[in-house]
């Protein structure tokens, strides 16, 4: 057992040399992630920004007026007073405006009644804005309302609200995300390139020659990336909480748990390509294809997989950053499910054992050779 450790220590040592000799594998591991979080936390919104919007009011009044003033107060809205509805589809076509509000030559009458509804029309060619830029329209217009007594006679106008991201920002959404994407660059993406280039080098035969066993060898490869990678999780919790104030309402130790799990888990898929294919342009077009574009496009990242087809969700759940993205943006913005980190992280640490087994058995084989 002792001269497990020994060799361990003195493999691991030198991994830990060669890494701190290669500059890009430290920008890769500790660079990137803060270029990443600002890039996805300040350049990718899908937040909605002052918008124009076109407002048609052919029947003036107390109501209508307040409503008006109320998009003028509004952050997110810049209303534009026309004569009629044809004024304002031109401008909607032209683009000049992104929504219109109708108010009918009725509506004094009908909302008196109980009965009253505002025509609102966007431009839905972007389906996010588009969804954003209603509900705004909409909550500005019942807070109007509201302010005038008057809520309860709102008709079939609507108050949205937001659980578990109050401040309605697509930052919490994405900067938790960005965690899973970091994790599999440093764990799959790095551990594949270095690797590859050790078998193309002749390096690794070489360890193969001496006594060190498999799994040593194995260890010495994983524990500097392991370092690293937790290094670049941590500057993404740094950055996450005091630069982009994302709130964490969920355990630090969840997170850090589940970053941990994950992490081995890419570290394991990374050995495996680089074992499977021992060329560093395969491996890095196979890291690509098997853990990077499917983390961002699959894991949930951007799209919900919700609304997904269903071959398409077949796929989604068979990725490891799927569960490992759906346990960090929980943990961040909803609070911890025990029910939901247990059962995700059996299935990381599923994950994570099949690919150093798989890894493992190669080497062996490599040595019988």
């Amino acid at each position: 057992m002792k001269s497990f450790w020994q060799r361990l220590f003195a493999l691991t040592k030198k991994e830990w040399r060669q890494l701190l000799r290669d500059p890009s594998s430290m920008a890769v591991g500790l660079v990137l992630p803060i270029i990443l979080i600002f890039i996805f936390g300040t350049g990718l919104s899908l937040d909605l920004g002052l918008t124009n919007i076109a407002v048609v009011n052919q029947s003036p009044g107390k109501v209508t007026t307040a409503i008006v003033q109320g998009f003028k107060g509004s952050k997110y809205l810049n209303p534009i007073e026309v004569k009629s509805m044809h004024e304002a589809e031109r401008l909607l076509l032209e683009q000049k405006v992104k929504g219109i509000v109708n108010f009918p030559d009725d509506f004094s009458s009908t909302f008196a009644q109980g009965k009253g509804h505002i025509q609102v029309i966007v431009h839905g060619v972007e389906i996010v804005s588009a969804k954003s830029l209603q509900r705004y329209i909409l909550q500005s217009a019942q807070i109007s309302l509201e302010q005038l007594g008057l809520g309860k006679s709102a008709g079939g106008i609507a108050v949205p609200r937001m659980w578990f991201n109050a401040a309605n920002s697509s930052t919490w959404y994405f900067i938790p995300g960005l965690i899973v994407v970091v994790m599999t660059i440093v764990g799959a993406f790095l551990t594949a390139l270095v690797i590859a280039r050790e078998w193309e080098r002749g390096t690794l035969e070489m360890l193969f020659s001496t006594p060190a066993r498999p799994s040593e060898i194995l260890l010495s490869k994983v524990i500097p990336y392991f370092i690293v990678g937790m290094g670049g999780l941590f500057l993404c919790l740094l950055f996450s909480y005091f630069f982009f104030e994302v709130p964490m309402v969920g355990s630090l130790a969840i997170i850090i748990g589940s970053s941990v799990l994950y992490l081995l888990t890419a570290l394991g898929l990374g050995l495996l390509i680089s074992a499977l294919l021992k060329n560093q342009f395969l491996a890095s077009q196979a890291c690509i294809l098997i853990s990077f574009l499917p983390c961002v496009l699959l894991s949930g990242f951007v799209f919900d997989l919700r609304n997904v087809p269903d071959a398409i969700a077949v796929i989604s759940y068979a990725l490891p950053a799927t569960y490992f993205m759906e346990l960090i943006r929980g943990s961040f913005l909803s609070g911890d499910d025990p029910a939901m980190v247990v059962k995700d992280w059996l299935i990381l640490l599923g994950y994570a054992v099949l690919f150093f087994i798989i890894v493992k058995v190669n080497l062996k084989k490599t040595l019988e050779k």
